[in-house]
């Protein structure tokens, strides 16, 4: 049984590699969105800005329009007041003129406003613009630096599964497939040793007739608490795996 076990542990060496590998790469690949997101955001504010000031500048169109119509109106009232003989009819036109008048300032305050504001919307629009095109020189050199990271993780990818399947031709099918349905559900390591009678997984303690069926060797046994598959690490068939070899550079680490 521990021979069997010796090459799923060399197995979980490799698909711990690959799963460091999978997470780094998804950091990577976060790490490029969150630049499209960035560079999105920008295009989108200056598509809004663009926006707005075409409102104002048909805003600012229709009270020019107004005004014109507005001056119009007192020169007619002007050239009808000249015509005028009677005293009430000149002094009726001469308020209404007085109305225009005010709704002239009245508009032409109102467009003021709405150019100053056009104005600032540009100013505005202008840094939106810089910011983009200092955004989109940048951030290039990163996002190939991030892509050329990707591609030397897919390749370490595809050369560690390749191993990784050549290794699993060798190992006993039914102990392999039970693995891979725990390691498919933890996403972690899922064949661990019992370290002072304690699941290396889990961390739970477990019991002394626990620990005598992991000694024996004789099937395999799970975790009572987290299903994983325990091994006694002191097992002259497990030296020699890559988590042997951990278990001793942790023992001189603390030495």
């Amino acid at each position: 049984m521990y021979q069997a076990l010796k090459v799923i542990l060399d197995i979980q060496e490799f698909d711990m590699k690959m799963i460091r590998l999978m997470r780094l790469k998804k950091e990577r690949m976060d790490e490029l969105l969150h630049i499209d997101s960035l560079r999105q955001e920008l295009v989108q504010q200056q598509t809004d800005k663009q926006s707005e000031i075409a409102e104002l500048s048909r805003s600012i169109a229709a009270q020019e329009m107004k005004i014109q119509e507005i001056k119009e109106k007192i020169k007619k009232l002007e050239a009808k007041q000249s015509t005028v003989k009677k005293v009430d009819e000149f002094n009726a036109l001469t308020h209404e003129m007085t109305a225009a008048e005010r709704e002239k300032i009245a508009t032409e305050n109102i467009a003021s406003d709405m150019i100053d504001k056009r104005n600032l919307e540009e100013e505005i629009l202008e840094k939106i613009k810089q910011s983009l095109l200092q955004s989109e020189t940048s951030s290039q050199a990163l996002e190939e630096e991030i892509r050329s990271s990707i591609r030397m993780i897919n390749q370490e990818g595809l050369e560690l599964k390749s191993a990784r399947d050549a290794l699993a031709k060798t190992a006993d099918p039914e102990i392999l497939r039970i693995y891979e349905k725990l390691l498919n559900n933890k996403k972690d390591r899922v064949v661990v040793p019992i370290e002072n009678r304690n699941c290396n997984g889990c961390h739970i303690a477990l019991t002394a007739q626990h620990e005598n069926l992991v000694r024996k060797g004789e099937r395999i046994v799970f975790c009572e608490h987290c299903s994983r598959i325990h091994y006694w690490q002191e097992s002259e068939e497990i030296e020699g795996t890559a988590a042997a070899t951990k278990r001793r550079r942790r023992r001189t680490a603390n030495v």
